[in-house]
């Protein structure tokens, strides 16, 4: 007699005992064809891995996604917008201030210089050259601007400081050698209510050839 359970309702169990599969153990364990299982999953709903050439399999429900988009199991990773070039054009459309490759490669666990390349090619990113790098930007015109303008403020040196701001700082060096430049900031806008950014004392330091470890 036949089973009254639909193929695809149990792909659910079998989900609940692993909750990624390939294609082909899976077909084996649902003793059906390849496209039929296909099939199969899309009456249910999944994401395919954007890692593993999308060898990976995951039911819809299962994925808790992260503020990024991107879940991970073991070294398996699945994202919201799906293939490994959407998430790619996702992440950096998104950014603040466009993302490098190195910075979506550590994102993703996966490298992804040649890919980047090709979305530029393709028209579906842009990139700028900064230092010895690219720094990838979203392909709208309004949302690059904003990125290029984000990355400028980013690229500036921290401003110099004030004389006598800068005696301050040493002053305050000599008094108590061992804080670090956090400490330092924090103890000058307690004592003196001065504001110093830490990336001032650093510059001050480096100018005058003090080494001190942050």
């Amino acid at each position: 007699m036949p089973s009254a359970t639909k193929p695809s309702q149990r792909l659910v169990p079998l989900f609940a005992q692993q909750p990624c599969w390939m294609i082909e153990p899976l077909a084996a364990e649902l003793q059906y064809s390849i496209p039929s299982v296909r099939r199969f999953l899309t009456e249910v709903g999944y994401y395919s891995s954007f890692t593993h050439n999308g060898g990976w399999y995951t039911l819809r429900s299962i994925p808790r996604f992260g503020r990024d988009g991107l879940w991970f199991y073991h070294d398996i990773g699945f994202s919201r917008v799906g293939s490994l070039t959407n998430t790619l054009v996702d992440l950096t459309t998104r950014s603040s201030a466009g993302m490098t490759a190195e910075q979506l490669g550590d994102k993703l666990h996966c490298r992804c210089h040649s890919i980047l390349v090709q979305l530029c090619r393709h028209g579906r990113l842009q990139r700028q050259k900064l230092t010895r790098s690219y720094v990838y930007l979203a392909v709208d015109p309004g949302t690059a601007a904003i990125q290029r303008q984000a990355l400028a403020m980013r690229s500036l040196p921290p401003a110099q400081l004030p004389a006598e701001i800068a005696v301050l700082v040493l002053a305050e060096f000599i008094r108590n050698p061992e804080s670090d430049f956090q400490q330092m900031a924090h103890a000058l806008a307690r004592s003196k209510s001065v504001t110093v950014e830490v990336a001032q004392i650093e510059r001050l330091f480096e100018q005058h050839g003090l080494k001190k470890t942050m």
